[in-house]
């Protein structure tokens, strides 16, 4: 993997890291400008700046950055020779770019087919955990692969409700609304996820909320979901209910760390 694909990956698994960028090289120096980094409290992550006591420098800056606390990124500008103790009469400057962001943000998706294919490419570049629960093999071997998203084949895929996260964002898209009701259902009685949207029309909403009731959800909670999902622009083609659907998740994500 790239450095940035390693950056993402890390991100999503919530590690605080910070990310150095050698930005200027003057003179005599172990390695040229743009070279990179990752570091985590464990050490060096990947990448190299140089090697030598110039690494070694680089490293215990970022390990005391991580261990600080302090999210403000800086620069630093050494002398190889006076500062870093090396032979080399160049000079070096650092950027040390912290990374102390929030654990990843976790999504859920029941259904794999049109618009789960087209949704998501457009998550998966994103700070996220994405899980995608289907009972049909088929409809989930045509997702694209990421490394942070998770495939899971389900006969029932509601069973897969209990073991979701607690920050889990929901988004329900089965083959229809029979197949919906029953992840509502558990979703709704069992768990308190911060966000359940549904594929479909206000009418299909009305027919869930009669048919949960009947099932035995109560009345206040039945009606917790968004139906239709998604923000209101775009027509009904899948890559534009994809694009409709990330909008309000990324809208809503933020309200809510805004608020946190």
């Amino acid at each position: 993997m790239t450095i940035y694909e390693q950056l993402v990956g890390l991100e999503n698994q919530g590690v605080p890291f910070v990310l150095v960028t050698l930005v200027e090289a003057l003179g005599s120096t172990p390695q040229d400008a743009a070279a990179k980094m990752l570091v985590t409290a464990d050490g060096l992550h990947s990448g190299t700046v140089g090697g030598g006591k110039v690494e070694v420098a680089a490293l215990k800056l970022a390990s005391e950055i991580l261990a600080s606390g302090e999210a403000k990124p800086r620069f630093v500008s050494w002398t190889l020779k006076g500062d870093v103790g090396m032979t080399c009469g160049g000079s070096v400057k650092f950027y040390f770019e912290p990374h102390f962001g929030p654990g990843p943000w976790n999504i859920a998706v029941f259904g794999a087919g049109h618009v789960s294919q087209a949704l998501i490419p457009v998550l998966a570049p994103l700070p996220c955990r994405i899980t995608v629960i289907d009972s049909r093999p088929e409809w989930l071997s045509r997702l694209s692969r990421a490394q942070n998203v998770t495939l899971q084949e389900a006969a029932r895929p509601e069973e897969c409700v209990p073991s979701l996260p607690d920050d889990a964002f929901l988004v329900v898209m089965t083959m229809g609304h029979t197949t919906d009701r029953p992840i509502l259902r558990r979703a709704l009685t069992e768990r308190n996820f911060p966000f359940i949207g549904v594929i479909g029309s206000e009418a299909k909403r009305q027919i869930l909320i009669q048919e949960l009731i009947a099932d035995g959800v109560p009345e206040a909670r039945a009606g917790q979901f968004h139906c239709p999902v998604g923000l209101d622009f775009g027509t009904n083609h899948p890559h534009e209910i994809a694009l409709s659907i990330a909008s309000q998740l990324l809208t809503l994500r933020d309200r809510k760390r805004t608020c946190a």
